[in-house]
């Protein structure tokens, strides 16, 4: 986002000076570049892989394809970025924060049971951010920056539509093995429907600013589609999640009072934080669950919520060490637990970003991870609404932002390396706090 290279220019030189004199096929191939980008960070490297097999216990998690193909991606952004985009620009992608982010991380390293696997795993998040900047900051405009996202969203869910009529064992569970229960719910490209769910949400997400930016058919056709796979994913939480991400930011857009919208957020995160893990605290917290749910245990994640509950009050301060808890002996040298409804010793996460940055990170590393991560950018939208040329742009990314802070109620996926959720995440906390700095920038002639 940056001149001939930009999505957003300073609020201070609305005009857009140090304009270069790029050729328009330079414009293009940024776009372009910027495109592939993010359709590789929402499909990844291994799309179509099924259920990953368990590691047993010392054996190594890295992953060769993972580690080359994106360090080979990171490479490729990092110099068309520093080829292409200003440099002040640049500098307003929030270098500051992240670097506190990732501090917070490389501080409970020390803390790991494998430094070396928490270590390589900080260092492909952060791999992955470079190709995350690359995809806002490449774009010449605003204009260049929607057909983009427009189009790799097209690409993506052409592709998985496909899959569904030539391959559909692949997109879709099957009535085999431990997801039995999820037969005939859409997967896509991903592992299990709770991942491609949000993705597509998110996709859908994309469509309605290509739609508001002018782009109506492309648009209409990524909502459309995008909805249609959530519908089939069977995912109920996704499917309650999402109205209420989008009404949210619509508040903001009728009412012409992004901060009204701001304030019933918090009300929302209040409420789903009181009735998901607050109610295995409180039992007249569960008592009302309920009353209005007919599976208060979220499909057993109440069983997983309060052994990371007991772990956290066991290490409070430093936790165990980013990515050292689940499927680690801290975990799968327990002995199982027969009366549980999941055996926790095969489990790959806690089903709660929140729990699971306590867990890691401790809590103190914790509290200020989740509030730089999805408080400072509600800060940043109140900013970028009070630009005119950046509101479709800041409706986009702090609906992104609303809607993954309410699935980090139900699934993990903070600074968790490649994830497509962490990633699109991570893209829409960088863009909203760029529209918060600068003006975006229309097409010239």
């Amino acid at each position: 986002m940056s001149d001939s290279a930009s999505t957003i220019n300073d609020s201070h030189n609305p005009t857009g000076a140090l304009r270069t004199d790029d050729p328009d096929r330079t414009g293009a191939y940024q776009g372009i570049l910027a495109g592939s980008g993010l359709f590789v960070l929402m499909l990844s490297l291994q799309p179509f892989a099924g259920v990953p097999e368990q590691t047993a216990p010392g054996e190594s998690t890295g992953n060769i394809v993972n580690q080359v193909g994106w360090f080979g991606l990171g490479l490729v952004f990092l110099a068309a970025m520093l080829g292409l985009a200003r440099r002040d620009v640049l500098a307003r992608l929030g270098f500051g924060r992240w670097a506190v982010v990732f501090g917070i991380a490389a501080l409970s390293i020390a803390q790991s049971l494998d430094p070396t696997a928490s270590l390589r795993g900080l260092l492909l998040t952060a791999i992955v951010m470079i190709v995350v900047a690359g995809v806002l900051v490449l774009p010449r405009d605003e204009r260049s920056f929607a057909v983009a996202a427009v189009n790799a969203c097209l690409v993506l869910l052409l592709l998985v539509y496909a899959m569904l009529v030539l391959a559909p064992h692949l997109v879709v569970h099957s009535s085999e093995g431990a997801e039995g229960v999820h037969a005939g719910d859409w997967r896509g490209h991903l592992s299990h429907k709770n991942f491609a769910a949000p993705v597509f949400s998110i996709v859908a997400m994309i469509g309605i600013y290509g739609w508001r930016s002018g782009l109506r058919w492309r648009g209409a056709i990524v909502v459309g589609l995008g909805l249609l796979f959530v519908l089939n994913s069977g995912s109920k939480t996704t499917m309650g999640f999402l109205p209420l991400a989008i009404g949210v930011v619509t508040l903001a857009r009728i009412t012409g009072r992004p901060g009204l919208a701001v304030l019933v957020h918090l009300a929302l995160v209040g409420l789903i934080a009181a009735l998901t893990v607050g109610s295995v605290m409180s039992p007249a917290l569960n008592a009302m669950l309920k009353a209005l749910i007919s599976d208060p245990t979220f499909t057993g994640r109440d069983e997983i919520w309060k052994f990371a509950l007991q772990r956290i009050a066991e290490k409070p301060w430093l936790g165990y060490g980013y990515a050292s808890f689940w499927q680690t002996p801290a975990v799968t040298g327990l002995e199982e637990n027969y009366e549980a409804s999941w055996d926790i010793r095969g489990i790959g996460s806690g089903h709660d970003s929140y729990l699971d940055a306590a867990l890691t990170l401790g809590v103190p590393g914790a509290v200020v991870t989740i509030f730089i991560l999805m408080g400072l950018p509600l800060v940043d939208y109140l900013r970028a609404c009070r630009i005119a040329a950046n509101r479709r742009l800041a409706d986009l990314f702090v609906m992104v932002v609303i809607f993954m802070t309410y699935v980090g109620m139900l699934e993990s996926f903070l600074l968790n390396r490649a994830d497509p959720l962490w990633v699109l995440f991570a893209l829409a906390v960088v863009g909203v706090g760029l529209a918060g700095q600068m003006r975006a920038r229309s097409p010239k002639a």
